[in-house]
C-alpha cells in the first residue's frame, strides 16, 4: 500500500511539474495555469502529510476516490470519475452491454430473488424463472448480501462460467451458466394500436437504437398498408447517444436538417449535427409520448420534432437535461465522464432546467426562473420556451397509485402471488386477449387474507396530526368523539379499498402475469390498450384536423 501511495504522490508531482504556460494551448489560459499549479501542489502536500501523520492507516485509493467524487459532485451529477473496476458499468451505460446472465434480480428482506429473465439470454436458456431464490453465487452464500452485491458477483467477462445455487418450491438445485455479452434490448416492442396506428417503445438511445426504430417503422408500413399514424413512446427513456437521437429524427424529416448544436468552453469542439440519410416518411402524422423521466437524447428527439412541427408531443413535461457529456480517458485505465457543453435544438432553445452554476444554501441547483426563460419559435411560428424541458402539445393527467397499490408492490405481494399463479396455469391466452378475470382477482384477494399489507392513507395521517394538535392545545375532550367517528368511518372505507382500486391493481397483476409467459414484449402488448397516454395519442392521430391545428401557429 505504501508503494502504491508513493506512485500516487509521484503522479501528482508530475502533474504539478508539468503545468506551464504551454497549457494555454490545451485549454488552460496562461493566467490560470499558475493558480492551478499552486492548488495542485497544495493538495499533493496535504495528501502526503495526511498519510504520514494521521493516527490510523489510510487507504490511498479509497481516500482519493472520495476526494475526487466530492470535487465532481460540487459541479453537476453527470460529471463522474470511473476507476478501472467500474469499466463494465461504463460499457453497460454507453452501449447497453455487459457480461452477465441476462436477468433482473430484487431483494425481499434478506433474500435475493430472480425478478425477470430476459428472453433467450443465458438465464432464460438455463431455465431460471422469476421467483427463484439465489442461495449462493460461485459457492459464496448470498446471506447478508444486498442486491448490488449479488448483481456485481454475477457479472463478469463474457465466456466465463458462473455457478448459481437456487431454491424453487423448497428444493435446492444448482445451475452452471456461461456468461455472455448482454445487449439490453433498446426497443422491447413494436406493433399496432387502435387498429391502424403503428407503435414503437424505445427504452434507451444505445447503439443502433435509430436503426431499430427505422426498420420497425418500415416493417409496420409494409405489413400494414392501412397504417395512418405512428406513436413513438419515449416515456421513462433517460437518453443515451446523441447521434442516435439525430438519426431517429431523420426517419421523419428531410436530409440536411440541423437537429442539434452543442456549445461549450472549447469552441473548436462545438458541433452541429444534421440529418444525413433519406427519410422514411415526412408526411405521416407522428405522436411522441414523454414524461418527467424522458431526458437527454429523448428530449433532443421530442424537442426537435416539436421545433420542426413534425410531431405532436403528448404526455407531461420532460426532465430538462440539456447538458452534454464526453467520456475522456485518464491514466491507469481510468476514465471521467465530464459535462463539456450544452445542446440546442432547431429553434435555438436549450432545455436545461437546472442551473448547476448557481446553487441554494443547501447546495441544490436552482431552477431557471420564469423571468429568464426565453421564447423561441418553431418552423410554423409556434411559441416554445427554453429552460424547463419539453412542454407537451397535449398534456395528459399524471396518474398516481393509491397507498394500497403502492404497498402491494413494495411488499412484493403481486410478484409473489403471480409466482404461485404460474404453477397452476401452464398457459394463458395471448397478450392481446388476456385479462384479469373476476376469478383471478378474487383468488388474489384470498391470497392476501393472511398477508401483511397494512398501509396509511393521507387522510389517516391528517387525523393523526389532528389528534396530536388537539392534545397539545387541550381541545381533545371537545373533539375526541368526532375524531373517533371519522377514524371509524375511514376504517370501514379502507375495508373496501381492494375493490375501490381494483382496476389499477388488476393492471399490475396483468403486467406481471404477462411478463412471466411472454416476457417484456408481452407485458407491453397486453397493457397498451388500457394505457391512457397511448389512447390519447391514438385519438389525436385519428383526428387529422385537430392534429394539423396543433402544429399550426396560434400567434
Amino acid at each position: 500500500m505504501k508503494r502504491y501511495f508513493r506512485y500516487v504522490v509521484l503522479g501528482l508531482a508530475i502533474c504539478v511539474a508539468g503545468l506551464s504556460p504551454l497549457e494555454a494551448q490545451n485549454g488552460i489560459p496562461a493566467d490560470r495555469a499558475f493558480e492551478l499549479s499552486k492548488n495542485l501542489e497544495i493538495f499533493s502536500r496535504l495528501y502526503q502529510t495526511l498519510y504520514v501523520n494521521y493516527v490510523d492507516d489510510i487507504d490511498p485509493g479509497a481516500t482519493m476516490k472520495k476526494a475526487i467524487d466530492a470535487m465532481l459532485a460540487s459541479l453537476d451529477p453527470y460529471t463522474v470519475y470511473y476507476p478501472e473496476s467500474d469499466m463494465e458499468d461504463v460499457k453497460m451505460q454507453l452501449l447497453g452491454q455487459y457480461g452477465g446472465i441476462g436477468a433482473l434480480i430484487h431483494q425481499q428482506g434478506d433474500k435475493i430473488y430472480i425478478s425477470e429473465p430476459y428472453k433467450d439470454l443465458p438465464a432464460d436458456k438455463a431455465g431460471l424463472k422469476a421467483g427463484d431464490r439465489i442461495v449462493a453465487v460461485n459457492g459464496e452464500s448470498t446471506e447478508g448480501k444486498n442486491n448490488a452485491d449479488v448483481s456485481a458477483a454475477m457479472r463478469g467477462q463474457a465466456g466465463t462460467e458462473l455457478t448459481l445455487k437456487l431454491e424453487r418450491d423448497g428444493k435446492i438445485f444448482e445451475k452452471k451458466i456461461t456468461r455472455a455479452e448482454i445487449k439490453l434490448p433498446n426497443m422491447p416492442y413494436c406493433g399496432m394500436v387502435g387498429g391502424d396506428i403503428g407503435y414503437v417503445k424505445l427504452d434507451e438511445f444505445t447503439q443502433d437504437a435509430a436503426k431499430n426504430v427505422r426498420e420497425a417503422f418500415a416493417r409496420l408500413k409494409r405489413e400494414h398498408p392501412e397504417m395512418k399514424g405512428f406513436v413513438l413512446d419515449l416515456r421513462n427513456n433517460g437518453g443515451g447517444l446523441m447521434n442516435e437521437a439525430v438519426d431517429l429524427v431523420n426517419i421523419f424529416v428531410k436530409k440536411g436538417q440541423l437537429i442539434v448544436e452543442t456549445k461549450g468552453k472549447i469552441a473548436s469542439k462545438n458541433t452541429k449535427s444534421y440529418t444525413h440519410l433519406n427519410p422514411e416518411d415526412t408526411e405521416m402524422p407522428v405522436a411522441v409520448l414523454i414524461n418527467g423521466y424522458s431526458a437527454s437524447a429523448s428530449e433532443i428527439t421530442a424537442g426537435s420534432l416539436q421545433d420542426l412541427d413534425r410531431a405532436v408531443i403528448i404526455g407531461s413535461r420532460s426532465f430538462g437535461k440539456g447538458l452534454v457529456q464526453n467520456v475522456l480517458p485518464l491514466i491507469y485505465n481510468t476514465q471521467m465522464k465530464v459535462t463539456v457543453s450544452k445542446y440546442y435544438i432547431p429553434s435555438g432553445r436549450c432545455i436545461q432546467a437546472l442551473d448547476y452554476s448557481h446553487k441554494d444554501e443547501n447546495g441544490r441547483a436552482t431552477k431557471v426562473p420564469d423571468s429568464l426563460k426565453t421564447a423561441f419559435k418553431t418552423a410554423n411560428g409556434r411559441i416554445v420556451y427554453d429552460g424547463f424541458g419539453i412542454e407537451p402539445d397535449v398534456e395528459t393527467e399524471t396518474e398516481y397509485m393509491s397507498a394500497l397499490t403502492t404497498t402491494l408492490v413494495a411488499k412484493y405481494h403481486i410478484f409473489n402471488y403471480v409466482s404461485e399463479f404460474v404453477k397452476s396455469h401452464p398457459t394463458i391466452t395471448s397478450p392481446a386477449e388476456f385479462e384479469v378475470t373476476d376469478e383471478i382477482y378474487n383468488d388474489f384477494v384470498r391470497y392476501l387474507s393472511d398477508k401483511d399489507y397494512s398501509y396509511s392513507t393521507g387522510t389517516e395521517q391528517v387525523l393523526k396530526d389532528l389528534r396530536k394538535v388537539a392534545e397539545e392545545e387541550n381541545y381533545m375532550d371537545a373533539v375526541k368523539s368526532e375524531i373517533e367517528r371519522l377514524e371509524e368511518s375511514l376504517k370501514r372505507e379502507k375495508a373496501d379499498d381492494l375493490q375501490k382500486y381494483r382496476n389499477e391493481i388488476s393492471e399490475l397483476l396483468k403486467g406481471e402475469i404477462l411478463v412471466r409467459y411472454y416476457y417484456a414484449a408481452g407485458r407491453l402488448e397486453g397493457t397498451l390498450k388500457s394505457d391512457p397516454d397511448v389512447l390519447k395519442a391514438v385519438e389525436v392521430l385519428h383526428d387529422r384536423k385537430f392534429y394539423d391545428e396543433k402544429l399550426r401557429t396560434t400567434n
